[in-house]
């Protein structure tokens, strides 16, 4: 937002990235959901941070729970790469972990306190999109909201995903309702919200001493402050999606080799510089590569349809790829065949392989076959859709040659295994 002589009001982002994705399955498994590898080159959170930089937010504090570590190492390399104009903070839970939206940035108020950001922005790290935030703030100061939430239309079919709003012709929301299957409005929120940042700090305070509390954003702060204070919703235009199911991750990859996407990767959005030269296509070694995202670093003498190839995939002579994503380091062997999988890092596909056979089971799915990190898939095996093998499967984990569609394929703990012993099929 402008200020009297034009300037942006000091402006303080908030991204909470503390999340462990379980409805991710999986892919989260070891790994937090806004550190997620997408399109080739990028972390799902790296959008969010992106918007801030090509926002002109230069103070941005990023909230960690979930492998607290893990997520420190990356944003500590994210802050170096982008230079030293950027007051980048991480911040943990003060107590244990957070209970909730709300609760974590309840937890760092005295950080808030301290700040001298008149507006606290407060963004999710698990959303895909392409956002310049001065115009949401320009609303937000033009109607002199306590809060303003980011809307964006959805089809109407998927707004059980959402917490959805009605609004009145002034923009003012009149009805905010949380994930509901009756929702009788299609605008959801993107899970952005702009606070007055006394507003916020007494809502938060006001929260934390309800103990029946879920201390959550859609489910607590808003619908309270919805009877108390203005609360304005500005609608964004451009595409966007929420992480929340491995079908919205498959999609949104999806969606960056469509005829005419969405948006490009490549553009001044990108948020690591270094990153940029990975979405160059990579001229195939003898193989074919038909419209898709190929890293450098990939070697393919097979073929690649409609695909996304992170760094160092390696796919063999005869083999093809299809309407799949493969993170970095998997390869798939010869004469083998991989169709609407997701292939996490360092999956190893043997030869005379076909992964993703046969018709989905589950609608929810989509046929969509998820292979876990550093699983070994044996040669002349046949892996059906909508089936899910966990990471570090190994070939005598598998019960003969063909695992049916639908299925989740279960290592043994470790050392529980007797010599032949194979592991379980679990039949969805």
């Amino acid at each position: 937002m402008t200020g009297k002589e034009g300037t942006m009001t000091k402006t303080l982002a908030v991204v909470l990235a503390g999340g462990r994705g379980k409805k991710m399955d999986i892919l989260c498994h070891t790994r937090p959901k806004p550190t997620l590898p997408f399109a080739a080159g990028f972390r799902i959170v790296d959008f969010s941070l992106s918007n801030c930089v090509h926002s002109g937010i230069k103070n941005i504090a990023v909230l960690t729970d979930y492998q607290r570590l893990y997520m420190a190492h990356y944003f500590n390399q994210w802050k170096l790469a982008n230079g030293s104009s950027l007051i980048f903070d991480i911040l943990e839970p003060q107590k244990g972990s957070y209970k909730g939206t709300a609760d974590a940035v309840y937890q760092n108020l005295d950080y808030l306190r301290k700040h001298d950001a008149e507006a606290i922005l407060i963004l999710a790290g698990d959303h895909v999109y392409k956002m310049d935030y001065r115009k949401m703030l320009t609303f937000h100061e033009k109607v002199k909201a306590d809060v303003t939430l980011g809307v964006v239309t959805v089809p109407i079919e998927e707004t059980c995903r959402f917490s959805t709003v009605r609004v009145a012709p002034d923009s003012r929301i009149t009805d905010f309702v949380e994930k509901s299957g009756s929702s009788q409005s299609n605008l959801a929120s993107m899970g952005i919200y702009l606070f007055n940042k006394q507003v916020l700090i007494k809502r938060l305070s006001e929260d934390a001493a309800r103990p029946d509390s879920p201390h959550d954003f859609g489910y607590a702060i808003l619908p309270e402050m919805m009877r108390r204070d203005k609360v304005f919703a500005y609608q964004f235009k451009g595409y966007w999606q929420d992480i929340d199911t491995k079908k919205a991750y498959y999609d949104a990859n999806m969606e960056f080799i469509k005829p005419q996407p969405s948006f490009s990767l490549n553009s001044h959005w990108n948020v690591l510089s270094v990153k940029q030269d990975l979405l160059s296509v990579m001229k195939p070694n003898r193989g074919v590569i038909e419209n898709s995202l190929v890293s450098p670093g990939c070697i393919v003498k097979g073929r690649v349809e409609n695909s996304i190839l992170s760094p160092g995939v390696r796919v063999e002579e005869q083999a093809v790829v299809r309407n799949s994503i493969l993170m970095s380091d998997v390869s798939v062997g010869y004469h083998s065949m991989v169709d609407r999988c997701i292939l996490d890092e360092g999956v190893d596909i043997g030869r005379y392989c076909y992964i993703g056979f046969g018709t989905g089971l589950s609608s929810e799915a989509q046929g969509i076959t998820v292979i876990g990190k550093d699983a070994t898939i044996p040669e002349h095996t046949a892996i059906g859709r909508d089936c899910t093998v966990l990471p570090k499967v190994q070939p005598a984990d598998f019960r003969g040659s063909a695992v049916p569609s639908g299925s989740t394929l279960l290592p043994a703990p470790t050392g529980q295994r007797q010599a032949g012993e194979k592991v379980k099929v679990k039949q969805l």
